[in-house]
């Protein structure tokens, strides 16, 4: 990554941080759940029988409805616990209590149970991030973690942000190793990022 591409990310992770930053616990909470009323609606999470969702740090979109929804459901829910080498594994959870901080802080599953076979040809990952655009690209922490796991391991999933309205700017630097995703719910919208011409700043 050269060092103009490397600085448009810096800046712009850091102007979407501080603007969620400024975010207070009670309006996180209300547009956390104007987000998740969506996402309990939408198709794709309905007729999938397996989820993975994420544990929110520093304001990031709560994801607790759709955890209780999708374990009363009976749906398979995974949860993202870090692996050798800085790799993100899914592990099975089978409930709200199976879960021991982690690196970062971050809550982590306790369980032994991973992705394997048609949970991974069925399941709609919920994931965070710092800043999305219509066409799918996603800017994060800046570790590729959910990069790597979405080339190694997701192929066949449905790949969802979860974020505020203002988290969606007009372009999200990409390159080559970014992994698109397929749609972005705010409280204000789905947007459906397939729809959209692919046009990115990729790089070799």
């Amino acid at each position: 990554m050269g060092p103009p591409m490397r600085e448009e990310k810096h800046s712009l992770r850091a102007a979407a941080l501080a603007q969620r930053s400024l975010l207070s616990r009670s309006e996180s909470l209300a547009r956390s759940r104007l987000i998740q009323a969506r996402a309990l609606q939408f198709p794709p999470y309905l007729l999938r029988r397996s989820v993975a969702l994420y544990n929110p740090i520093q304001n990031e979109v709560e994801t607790t409805e759709i955890l209780d929804h999708a374990l009363v459901t009976g749906k398979n829910v995974f949860f993202p616990r870090f692996g050798p080498e800085d790799s993100l594994e899914l592990i099975k959870i089978g409930s709200a209590n199976e879960f021991s901080p982690g690196r970062f802080g971050i809550l982590e599953p306790t369980g032994e149970g991973r992705l394997a076979g048609r949970d991974r040809e069925e399941l709609v990952v919920f994931m965070p991030g710092v800043a999305f655009d219509l066409r799918g690209n996603r800017l994060g922490r800046g570790k590729g973690w959910y990069d790597r796991l979405i080339k190694n391991e997701l192929g066949e999933a449905t790949l969802v942000a979860l974020g505020y309205d203002f988290q969606i700017v007009d372009e999200v630097p990409s390159e080559e190793w970014d992994q698109r995703i397929h749609y972005v719910i705010t409280e204000r919208s789905i947007v459906d990022c397939r729809s959209m011409p692919v046009q990115s700043s990729q790089v070799s």
